[in-house]
Order: C-alpha cells, then sequence, then structure tokens
C-alpha cells in the first residue's frame, strides 16, 4: 500500500461533514443503550461525553476511556468511533467512557486548532480554552479508569504507530494492537519518529511532566485519571478507510486483551 502524497506542509486530504458524523454517533449510541451528557458547546456544536455501563459484573470489571477528534484535521478518529458505536460490539465487563469528538468547530475549518487558533491538544496543563475547561471538569466528575486511548492521525507518518504511557509498568497492550493494525495498514518502521526513539511502530517515551508546560490531553490523564494509556497515530497521507480501520483494530484488539484481564497489573 502505497501514500497518496497529498499532504504538503499541512494535511490535505479527505475531509468529514462533523455535524452529520456527530448525529449518526448520537443516533448509534442511544440505540445502543449508551446515556450522553452534554460537557459544553462550542460554534452551535455539543461537546458530548458517551457512557456505556458493563451488563455483566464478571471479573474482571474494567473501566476504558477513549477520545477522539481533538484535531480538526484528524477525521479517522471520529469515524472510528462511529463505526465502533453502530458495530455494537463491546464485552460485558467493559464500564465504557466515549468522548467522539472535542473539536468539532476544527472540523469545519480542516485544521488542528479550535475556533480560536488554540491547540486544544496543549491546553490540559493551565486550561485557558473552554473546551479544555469543560472537559477537565467533566473528568474531575468520573472515577479513575483501568485504561485510555486517545486516537489520532499524523500527515507525515509513513505508518500506524502509537505512544504508550505506562510508568508501573502493567503488561502492555502495545503489541497486540500492532499485530492487528498490521492486517490493514502498514506499520511506521522508523526508528525514531516525532523526536523519539520508535520500535516496531511503538514509542514508549520517557517524559518528566512536570518539566512541559503545554499538556496533551494524554499528559493529563496518565497524571489524574489512569495508570495506563495509549496514544494511537493512524497515518493521515492513507485513504480515510484505512487509516479508520487501524484505529478501530487497534482498539478491538487492547480492549479484548484488556477485559480478558490478560494484562493484570504486576504485584510486588
Amino acid at each position: 500500500m502505497q501514500k497518496l502524497g497529498k499532504n504538503h506542509g499541512r494535511y490535505l486530504g479527505q475531509t468529514i461533514e462533523i455535524r452529520s458524523v456527530l448525529e449518526q454517533i448520537a443516533t448509534a449510541a442511544q440505540a445502543h443503550g449508551w446515556a450522553g451528557e452534554t460537557l459544553c458547546e462550542t460554534g452551535g456544536f455539543p461537546i458530548m461525553a458517551w457512557h456505556l455501563p458493563a451488563t455483566h459484573s464478571q471479573e474482571p470489571l474494567r473501566r476504558l476511556y477513549l477520545s477522539a477528534g481533538i484535531h480538526g484535521d484528524e477525521p479517522a478518529g471520529p469515524m472510528a468511533a462511529l463505526r465502533m458505536l453502530q458495530e455494537n460490539a463491546w464485552p460485558a465487563n467493559l464500564d465504557f467512557w466515549l468522548l467522539p469528538c472535542l473539536n468539532p468547530v476544527g472540523f469545519t475549518l480542516n485544521r488542528r486548532e479550535n475556533a480560536d487558533g488554540v491547540d486544544l491538544n496543549r491546553d490540559y496543563r493551565t486550561p485557558q480554552t473552554a473546551e479544555s475547561r469543560a472537559h477537565i471538569a467533566w473528568l474531575e466528575r468520573q472515577g479513575t479508569f483501568d485504561c485510555y486511548f486517545c486516537l489520532h492521525e499524523d500527515w507525515e507518518s509513513h505508518g500506524f504507530y502509537l505512544y504508550e504511557q505506562n510508568p508501573r509498568g502493567n503488561p502492555s497492550l502495545a503489541e497486540s494492537m500492532i499485530s492487528a493494525v498490521r492486517r490493514c495498514c502498514p506499520i511506521d518502521p522508523s526508528a525514531t519518529i516525532e523526536g523519539r526513539t520508535a520500535r516496531d511502530g511503538i514509542i514508549r517515551p520517557v517524559v518528566k511532566l512536570q518539566d512541559r508546560p503545554d499538556w496533551p490531553e494524554a499528559f493529563y490523564l496518565i497524571s489524574h485519571k489512569s495508570p495506563q494509556g495509549y496514544t494511537l497515530e493512524a497515518p493521515s497521507d492513507f485513504p480515510l478507510p484505512t487509516r479508520v480501520a487501524a484505529l478501530t483494530m487497534a482498539t478491538a484488539a487492547g480492549i479484548e486483551l484488556l477485559t480478558r484481564g490478560l494484562n493484570q497489573p504486576r504485584r510486588s
């Protein structure tokens, strides 16, 4: 599979009509028993959090957080959320919170930032935007999660890759997610991605959170809400269906391991 060669200096690939996508997401979520909550409104769009409680108390009960659409030039994330909602194939012991689009106005502009030109994914340490403040306020009302997934794209990448944050050394989900994606999308083979050491599409950064003033969402989550998490990066210069499939398959593989109890925390 070859790159399309459309992206030059920024994302110039296929776009989506975000209002229609969000309407379809709401329809699918409501049809399958998800409860919705509006975090705030921006530019005439609600930013929604959806919750699907576990339907069976079998052990281990797992609490998962997934977000998408924080960058308005990364359409595969909301589309992957829509596909997963429509397929409705969730383990019974999964307690799931889904935020399918954190920056809807960005999609109307086909740009990374919000309406005011702010990158929301750098606004989680001392939040200035209404979107990030509302999101953090909502997160503070929730309990902790066993794991988080943040769905992204990278318009410069040569294939799919992911970041793993796992400071407690819990059993990793990363290799299984990469193996699942390999069936539908190339994996970025680079030894260095975004200035960080990578191996087989996996980046395990050693990050001193307090040294960085502009936290992305994942930094807030790993600092306050979850012991383990993954930022999934689909390659934006490949066809949109390929990117959607990559994010969907990676998420499904991670959920399977998480809910089967195969990543039980290590005990000292």
